[in-house]
Protein backbone atom coordinates (compact mmCIF):
# COMPACT_ATOMS: atom_id res chain seq x y z
CA UNK A 1 0.00 0.00 0.00
CA UNK A 2 1.68 3.00 -1.49
CA UNK A 3 1.64 6.12 1.52
CA UNK A 4 2.04 8.15 -1.44
CA UNK A 5 -1.69 7.92 -1.70
CA UNK A 6 -1.93 10.12 1.21
CA UNK A 7 0.27 12.90 0.47
CA UNK A 8 0.86 12.89 -3.43
CA UNK A 9 -2.97 13.59 -4.14
CA UNK A 10 -3.07 17.86 -4.11
CA UNK A 11 -0.06 18.05 -6.20
CA UNK A 12 -1.35 15.31 -8.96
CA UNK A 13 -4.56 16.76 -8.44
CA UNK A 14 -2.96 20.46 -9.73
CA UNK A 15 -2.45 18.66 -13.11
CA UNK A 16 -5.56 16.08 -13.33
CA UNK A 17 -8.54 17.51 -11.74
CA UNK A 18 -10.84 15.16 -10.79
CA UNK A 19 -9.61 12.22 -12.82
CA UNK A 20 -7.04 11.26 -10.33
CA UNK A 21 -8.54 7.75 -10.22
CA UNK A 22 -8.13 7.43 -13.94
CA UNK A 23 -4.24 8.29 -13.01
CA UNK A 24 -4.31 5.61 -11.04
CA UNK A 25 -5.86 2.93 -13.28
CA UNK A 26 -3.45 3.74 -16.23
CA UNK A 27 -0.62 3.89 -13.31
CA UNK A 28 -1.68 0.14 -12.33
CA UNK A 29 -1.55 -0.56 -16.29
CA UNK A 30 2.04 0.83 -16.70
CA UNK A 31 2.92 -1.16 -13.59
CA UNK A 32 1.77 -3.97 -14.49
CA UNK A 33 4.51 -5.09 -16.99
CA UNK A 34 7.16 -4.14 -14.57
CA UNK A 35 5.70 -5.98 -12.41
CA UNK A 36 5.72 -8.84 -15.22
CA UNK A 37 9.24 -8.52 -15.81
CA UNK A 38 10.93 -8.07 -11.60
CA UNK A 39 8.54 -11.33 -10.95
CA UNK A 40 10.32 -13.16 -13.42
CA UNK A 41 13.82 -12.02 -12.98
CA UNK A 42 12.89 -12.44 -8.98
CA UNK A 43 11.80 -16.35 -9.43
CA UNK A 44 15.14 -16.78 -10.94
CA UNK A 45 17.35 -14.91 -9.17
CA UNK A 46 16.21 -14.91 -5.27
CA UNK A 47 18.23 -12.58 -3.87
CA UNK A 48 17.77 -10.37 -0.63
CA UNK A 49 19.22 -7.56 -2.99
CA UNK A 50 16.42 -7.72 -5.27
CA UNK A 51 16.75 -5.63 -8.24
CA UNK A 52 20.83 -5.17 -7.05
CA UNK A 53 20.86 -8.59 -7.97
CA UNK A 54 18.83 -8.28 -11.25
CA UNK A 55 21.45 -5.50 -12.78
CA UNK A 56 24.52 -7.60 -12.30
CA UNK A 57 22.72 -10.82 -13.63
CA UNK A 58 21.61 -8.82 -16.35
CA UNK A 59 24.47 -6.24 -17.16
CA UNK A 60 27.63 -8.49 -15.71
CA UNK A 61 29.69 -7.12 -12.68
CA UNK A 62 31.14 -3.93 -13.82
CA UNK A 63 30.50 -0.15 -14.23
CA UNK A 64 27.29 -0.42 -15.69
CA UNK A 65 25.64 -2.69 -12.78
CA UNK A 66 27.39 -0.70 -10.29
CA UNK A 67 26.07 2.51 -11.31
CA UNK A 68 22.84 1.60 -11.86
CA UNK A 69 22.55 -0.07 -8.48
CA UNK A 70 24.02 2.60 -6.59
CA UNK A 71 21.01 4.73 -8.06
CA UNK A 72 18.98 2.70 -7.26
CA UNK A 73 19.99 3.11 -3.71
CA UNK A 74 19.98 6.63 -4.27
CA UNK A 75 16.23 6.09 -5.64
CA UNK A 76 14.84 3.97 -1.79
CA UNK A 77 16.64 6.54 -0.32
CA UNK A 78 14.24 9.73 -1.89
CA UNK A 79 11.17 6.99 -1.51
CA UNK A 80 11.99 7.01 2.14
CA UNK A 81 12.32 10.82 2.49
CA UNK A 82 9.13 11.23 0.67
CA UNK A 83 7.30 8.77 2.92
CA UNK A 84 9.08 10.29 6.47
CA UNK A 85 7.74 14.17 5.25
CA UNK A 86 4.09 12.69 4.38
CA UNK A 87 4.50 11.09 7.97
CA UNK A 88 5.14 14.74 9.42
CA UNK A 89 2.46 16.44 7.27
CA UNK A 90 0.06 14.58 8.88
CA UNK A 91 1.73 14.26 12.20
CA UNK A 92 1.63 18.56 12.05
CA UNK A 93 -1.79 18.17 10.34
CA UNK A 94 -3.32 16.03 13.42
CA UNK A 95 -1.42 18.58 15.91
CA UNK A 96 -3.61 21.31 14.63
CA UNK A 97 -0.95 22.43 12.25
CA UNK A 98 1.15 24.42 14.71
CA UNK A 99 4.03 23.22 14.10
CA UNK A 100 7.17 26.03 12.35
CA UNK A 101 8.57 24.38 9.45
CA UNK A 102 11.52 23.51 11.11
CA UNK A 103 9.93 21.24 13.29
CA UNK A 104 7.95 19.51 10.67
CA UNK A 105 11.34 18.76 9.32
CA UNK A 106 12.30 17.21 12.83
CA UNK A 107 9.89 15.32 13.30
CA UNK A 108 10.80 13.71 9.56
CA UNK A 109 14.06 13.26 11.02
CA UNK A 110 12.89 11.65 13.77
CA UNK A 111 10.40 8.55 12.56
CA UNK A 112 13.51 8.02 10.14
CA UNK A 113 15.72 7.36 13.27
CA UNK A 114 12.76 5.32 14.72
CA UNK A 115 11.99 3.16 11.85
CA UNK A 116 15.56 2.29 11.44
CA UNK A 117 15.91 1.36 15.38
CA UNK A 118 12.90 -1.02 14.35
CA UNK A 119 14.73 -2.47 11.53
CA UNK A 120 17.36 -3.76 14.23
CA UNK A 121 15.10 -5.66 15.46
CA UNK A 122 14.72 -8.54 12.88
CA UNK A 123 12.61 -9.33 9.87
CA UNK A 124 10.13 -11.54 11.60
CA UNK A 125 9.22 -8.69 14.30
CA UNK A 126 9.23 -5.90 11.31
CA UNK A 127 7.03 -8.43 9.04
CA UNK A 128 4.15 -8.60 12.44
CA UNK A 129 4.11 -4.80 12.63
CA UNK A 130 4.09 -4.00 9.22
CA UNK A 131 1.05 -6.20 8.59
CA UNK A 132 -0.91 -4.55 11.82
CA UNK A 133 -0.62 -1.80 10.82
CA UNK A 134 -1.66 -1.82 6.86
CA UNK A 135 -4.47 -4.08 8.55
CA UNK A 136 -5.48 -0.85 10.34
CA UNK A 137 -4.84 1.27 7.38
CA UNK A 138 -7.02 -1.26 5.00
CA UNK A 139 -10.14 -1.36 6.77
CA UNK A 140 -9.95 2.67 7.47
CA UNK A 141 -9.34 3.11 4.46
CA UNK A 142 -12.20 0.91 3.06
CA UNK A 143 -14.47 1.93 5.38
CA UNK A 144 -13.73 6.11 4.12
CA UNK A 145 -14.22 5.11 0.60
CA UNK A 146 -17.54 3.51 1.01
CA UNK A 147 -18.90 6.34 3.20
CA UNK A 148 -17.26 9.07 1.46
CA UNK A 149 -18.77 7.77 -1.57
CA UNK A 150 -22.45 7.05 0.15
CA UNK A 151 -22.11 11.15 1.40
CA UNK A 152 -20.90 12.39 -1.54
CA UNK A 153 -23.31 14.58 -3.58
CA UNK A 154 -22.88 12.78 -6.63
CA UNK A 155 -25.44 14.11 -8.58
CA UNK A 156 -23.88 18.10 -8.27
CA UNK A 157 -20.50 16.65 -8.87
CA UNK A 158 -18.38 17.87 -11.68
CA UNK A 159 -15.75 16.91 -13.71
CA UNK A 160 -12.85 19.26 -14.40
CA UNK A 161 -11.42 19.87 -17.97
CA UNK A 162 -8.40 17.92 -18.34
CA UNK A 163 -5.58 16.76 -21.26
CA UNK A 164 -3.35 14.02 -21.41
CA UNK A 165 -0.69 16.05 -21.17
CA UNK A 166 -2.37 16.93 -17.52
CA UNK A 167 -3.03 13.18 -16.93
CA UNK A 168 0.15 11.79 -17.68
CA UNK A 169 2.55 14.13 -15.17
CA UNK A 170 -0.33 12.96 -12.85
CA UNK A 171 0.11 9.54 -13.56
CA UNK A 172 3.88 9.66 -13.36
CA UNK A 173 3.29 11.68 -9.92
CA UNK A 174 1.37 8.80 -8.33
CA UNK A 175 3.59 6.16 -9.77
CA UNK A 176 5.42 6.21 -6.79
CA UNK A 177 2.47 3.98 -5.42
CA UNK A 178 3.42 1.09 -7.25
CA UNK A 179 6.77 1.12 -5.92
CA UNK A 180 6.39 -1.87 -3.38
CA UNK A 181 6.66 -4.15 -6.21
CA UNK A 182 10.12 -3.66 -6.31
CA UNK A 183 10.53 -3.74 -2.47
CA UNK A 184 8.84 -7.55 -2.57
CA UNK A 185 11.76 -8.82 -4.79
CA UNK A 186 14.21 -8.29 -1.68
CA UNK A 187 12.25 -11.06 0.82
CA UNK A 188 12.83 -13.64 -2.44
CA UNK A 189 15.26 -15.62 -0.95
CA UNK A 190 12.93 -16.01 2.07
CA UNK A 191 10.46 -17.73 -0.19
CA UNK A 192 10.02 -21.55 -0.26
CA UNK A 193 8.94 -21.70 -3.75
CA UNK A 194 9.77 -17.78 -5.28
CA UNK A 195 8.68 -19.01 -9.08
CA UNK A 196 5.04 -19.89 -7.71
CA UNK A 197 4.99 -17.39 -4.63
CA UNK A 198 6.56 -14.00 -5.60
CA UNK A 199 4.33 -13.65 -9.34
CA UNK A 200 1.35 -14.77 -7.43
CA UNK A 201 2.45 -11.82 -4.38
CA UNK A 202 3.32 -9.60 -7.15
CA UNK A 203 0.05 -9.51 -9.42
CA UNK A 204 -2.38 -10.08 -6.29
CA UNK A 205 -1.07 -6.73 -4.78
CA UNK A 206 -0.93 -5.02 -7.28
CA UNK A 207 -4.45 -5.57 -8.64
CA UNK A 208 -5.86 -5.19 -4.73
CA UNK A 209 -4.21 -1.87 -3.91
CA UNK A 210 -5.24 -0.20 -7.42
CA UNK A 211 -8.67 -1.26 -5.70
CA UNK A 212 -7.83 0.46 -3.17
CA UNK A 213 -6.52 3.71 -4.84
CA UNK A 214 -9.52 3.87 -7.31
CA UNK A 215 -11.75 4.02 -4.17
CA UNK A 216 -10.27 6.16 -1.98
CA UNK A 217 -9.12 8.61 -4.82
CA UNK A 218 -12.88 8.23 -6.15
CA UNK A 219 -14.50 9.10 -2.91
CA UNK A 220 -11.97 12.18 -2.42
CA UNK A 221 -12.70 14.19 -5.86
CA UNK A 222 -16.42 13.47 -4.47
CA UNK A 223 -16.22 14.97 -1.73
CA UNK A 224 -13.25 17.66 -2.77
CA UNK A 225 -12.71 19.87 -6.24
CA UNK A 226 -9.54 20.45 -6.94
CA UNK A 227 -9.10 23.90 -5.68
CA UNK A 228 -9.81 22.57 -2.02
CA UNK A 229 -7.28 19.52 -2.52
CA UNK A 230 -4.66 21.79 -3.47
CA UNK A 231 -5.51 23.90 -0.57
CA UNK A 232 -5.43 20.72 1.90
CA UNK A 233 -2.01 19.50 -0.39
CA UNK A 234 -0.02 17.29 2.03
CA UNK A 235 -3.22 15.90 3.69
CA UNK A 236 -5.95 15.59 1.30
CA UNK A 237 -7.43 12.83 3.21
CA UNK A 238 -7.81 13.53 6.66
CA UNK A 239 -9.59 16.61 5.19
CA UNK A 240 -11.71 14.57 3.29
CA UNK A 241 -12.92 11.92 6.28
CA UNK A 242 -13.78 15.15 8.20
CA UNK A 243 -16.48 15.44 5.91
CA UNK A 244 -17.23 12.20 6.09
CA UNK A 245 -17.35 11.30 9.55
CA UNK A 246 -15.97 14.82 11.53
CA UNK A 247 -13.84 14.80 13.89
CA UNK A 248 -13.53 10.98 14.21
CA UNK A 249 -12.68 10.20 10.73
CA UNK A 250 -10.08 13.11 10.83
CA UNK A 251 -8.22 11.24 13.48
CA UNK A 252 -8.84 8.10 12.06
CA UNK A 253 -7.57 8.64 8.97
CA UNK A 254 -4.98 11.10 10.22
CA UNK A 255 -3.42 7.80 12.23
CA UNK A 256 -3.94 5.99 9.28
CA UNK A 257 -1.59 8.12 7.43
CA UNK A 258 0.88 7.89 10.27
CA UNK A 259 1.00 4.06 10.22
CA UNK A 260 1.00 3.62 6.47
CA UNK A 261 4.15 6.38 6.20
CA UNK A 262 5.91 4.88 8.92
CA UNK A 263 5.24 1.25 7.52
CA UNK A 264 6.10 2.47 4.14
CA UNK A 265 9.61 4.12 5.64
CA UNK A 266 10.19 1.10 7.43
CA UNK A 267 10.08 -1.38 4.26
CA UNK A 268 12.33 1.37 2.33
CA UNK A 269 15.11 1.65 4.50
CA UNK A 270 14.64 -2.18 4.80
CA UNK A 271 15.55 -2.96 1.30
CA UNK A 272 17.84 0.23 0.22
CA UNK A 273 20.47 -1.16 3.62
CA UNK A 274 19.24 -4.67 1.98
CA UNK A 275 20.86 -3.51 -1.33
CA UNK A 276 23.45 -2.17 0.29
CA UNK A 277 24.64 -4.86 1.83
CA UNK A 278 23.59 -7.13 -0.97
CA UNK A 279 26.00 -5.02 -3.19
CA UNK A 280 28.99 -4.92 -1.11
CA UNK A 281 28.71 -8.27 -0.45
CA UNK A 282 28.91 -9.34 -3.96
CA UNK A 283 30.74 -7.47 -5.66
CA UNK A 284 28.24 -5.32 -7.92
CA UNK A 285 29.48 -2.31 -6.54
CA UNK A 286 33.70 -2.02 -6.47
CA UNK A 287 35.36 -3.62 -3.55
CA UNK A 288 36.99 -0.41 -2.64
CA UNK A 289 33.22 0.87 -1.70
CA UNK A 290 31.99 -1.70 -0.42
CA UNK A 291 35.02 -2.16 1.87
CA UNK A 292 34.49 1.72 2.96
CA UNK A 293 30.96 2.74 3.24
CA UNK A 294 28.59 -0.56 2.65
CA UNK A 295 30.77 -2.83 4.42
CA UNK A 296 28.18 -4.29 7.58
CA UNK A 297 24.10 -4.41 7.45
CA UNK A 298 24.61 -1.89 10.36
CA UNK A 299 27.04 0.05 8.57
CA UNK A 300 24.51 0.30 5.61
CA UNK A 301 21.81 0.85 7.25
CA UNK A 302 23.80 4.22 9.60
CA UNK A 303 24.09 5.13 6.00
CA UNK A 304 20.48 5.23 4.47
CA UNK A 305 19.45 6.67 7.57
CA UNK A 306 21.62 9.42 7.33
CA UNK A 307 21.18 9.81 3.41
CA UNK A 308 17.14 9.49 4.07
CA UNK A 309 17.27 12.69 6.79
CA UNK A 310 19.55 15.24 4.43
CA UNK A 311 17.44 14.78 1.51
CA UNK A 312 14.52 15.23 4.24
CA UNK A 313 16.15 18.57 5.57
CA UNK A 314 16.81 19.69 1.65
CA UNK A 315 13.87 18.77 -0.26
CA UNK A 316 10.14 20.17 0.23
CA UNK A 317 7.35 17.22 -0.33
CA UNK A 318 6.11 17.69 -3.50
CA UNK A 319 9.54 18.11 -4.90
CA UNK A 320 10.62 14.67 -3.52
CA UNK A 321 7.07 13.15 -4.11
CA UNK A 322 8.10 13.95 -7.84
CA UNK A 323 11.85 13.40 -7.55
CA UNK A 324 11.17 9.83 -6.13
CA UNK A 325 8.66 8.49 -9.32
CA UNK A 326 11.46 9.70 -11.80
CA UNK A 327 13.82 8.03 -10.01
CA UNK A 328 12.23 4.57 -10.31
CA UNK A 329 10.41 5.35 -13.40
CA UNK A 330 14.10 5.43 -14.65
CA UNK A 331 15.43 2.14 -12.69
CA UNK A 332 12.39 -0.19 -14.04
CA UNK A 333 13.40 0.57 -17.47
CA UNK A 334 16.51 -0.03 -17.04
CA UNK A 335 15.95 -3.01 -14.89
CA UNK A 336 13.91 -4.53 -17.61
CA UNK A 337 16.51 -3.55 -20.95
CA UNK A 338 18.57 -5.87 -18.54
CA UNK A 339 16.19 -8.46 -18.42
CA UNK A 340 16.00 -8.27 -22.07
CA UNK A 341 19.94 -9.58 -22.11
CA UNK A 342 18.74 -12.75 -19.97
CA UNK A 343 15.61 -13.55 -21.17
CA UNK A 344 16.56 -17.15 -22.12
CA UNK A 345 16.86 -17.74 -18.49
CA UNK A 346 14.04 -16.56 -17.12
CA UNK A 347 11.13 -17.72 -20.12
CA UNK A 348 9.62 -13.99 -20.26
CA UNK A 349 7.78 -13.28 -23.41
CA UNK A 350 9.96 -9.98 -25.11
CA UNK A 351 6.34 -8.01 -25.69
CA UNK A 352 5.89 -7.46 -22.01
CA UNK A 353 9.80 -5.66 -21.64
CA UNK A 354 9.63 -3.85 -24.31
CA UNK A 355 6.37 -2.38 -23.31
CA UNK A 356 7.68 -1.86 -19.79
CA UNK A 357 10.56 0.09 -21.15
CA UNK A 358 8.55 2.21 -23.69
CA UNK A 359 5.87 3.13 -20.47
CA UNK A 360 8.43 3.80 -17.81
CA UNK A 361 10.53 6.56 -20.18
CA UNK A 362 7.69 8.16 -21.78
CA UNK A 363 6.06 8.96 -18.52
CA UNK A 364 9.75 9.88 -17.29
CA UNK A 365 10.11 12.21 -19.98
CA UNK A 366 7.04 13.46 -19.35
CA UNK A 367 7.20 13.77 -15.81
CA UNK A 368 10.93 15.42 -16.20
CA UNK A 369 9.62 18.06 -18.06
CA UNK A 370 7.56 19.26 -15.76
CA UNK A 371 9.63 19.18 -13.01
CA UNK A 372 12.07 20.95 -15.06
CA UNK A 373 9.21 24.11 -15.30
CA UNK A 374 8.26 23.76 -11.75
CA UNK A 375 11.46 22.69 -9.85
CA UNK A 376 14.64 23.03 -11.82
CA UNK A 377 16.72 22.33 -8.62
CA UNK A 378 15.41 18.86 -7.92
CA UNK A 379 15.82 18.02 -11.67
CA UNK A 380 19.35 19.09 -11.50
CA UNK A 381 20.04 16.91 -8.36
CA UNK A 382 18.31 14.03 -9.76
CA UNK A 383 20.60 14.28 -13.21
CA UNK A 384 23.56 14.87 -10.74
CA UNK A 385 22.28 12.00 -9.00
CA UNK A 386 22.40 9.58 -12.06
CA UNK A 387 25.61 10.54 -13.45
CA UNK A 388 27.18 10.52 -9.84
CA UNK A 389 26.36 7.00 -9.73
CA UNK A 390 28.40 6.05 -12.40
CA UNK A 391 31.39 8.67 -11.87
CA UNK A 392 32.24 6.88 -8.18
CA UNK A 393 31.58 3.56 -9.78
CA UNK A 394 34.37 3.87 -12.53
CA UNK A 395 36.11 6.24 -10.34
CA UNK A 396 35.92 3.62 -7.29
CA UNK A 397 36.78 0.81 -9.95
CA UNK A 398 40.04 2.75 -11.62
CA UNK A 399 40.90 3.03 -7.49
CA UNK A 400 41.28 -0.36 -6.89
CA UNK A 401 43.04 -1.45 -10.41
CA UNK A 402 45.64 1.31 -9.18
CA UNK A 403 46.03 -0.32 -5.56
CA UNK A 404 46.29 -4.04 -6.72
CA UNK A 405 48.89 -2.57 -9.55
CA UNK A 406 50.74 -1.30 -6.57
CA UNK A 407 51.12 -4.51 -4.34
Amino acid sequence: MGAGLFSLLGTASAHAGTHIPLAFLLGAIAASFSVYSYAKLGATFPSSGGAATFAVMSFGPGVISGGLNIFQFIAYLIAAALYAAGFAEYANTLLGGNLSPLEVKFVSAGIVVFCAGIKLLGTNFVGKVEALAIGFVTIALILFSVDGIYVADIGAHKMSSWSINGIAIATGILYINYQGFGVVTNSSNAMQEPRKELPLAMFSALVLVTIAYVLVSTAAILLLSPAQMAAYNGHVLADAAQIVAGKTGFVVIGASALLACAAALNATIFAASNIAADMANKNSISKALGESVLKTGLRSLTVSTVLVIALVLAFPLEVVGKMASLAFLLVYAAITYGHIRVRKQTGAKLWPLWAAIIINLSLFVTLFINVIESARGSAIALIAALIGSFAIEATSRKFLRKKLQAH
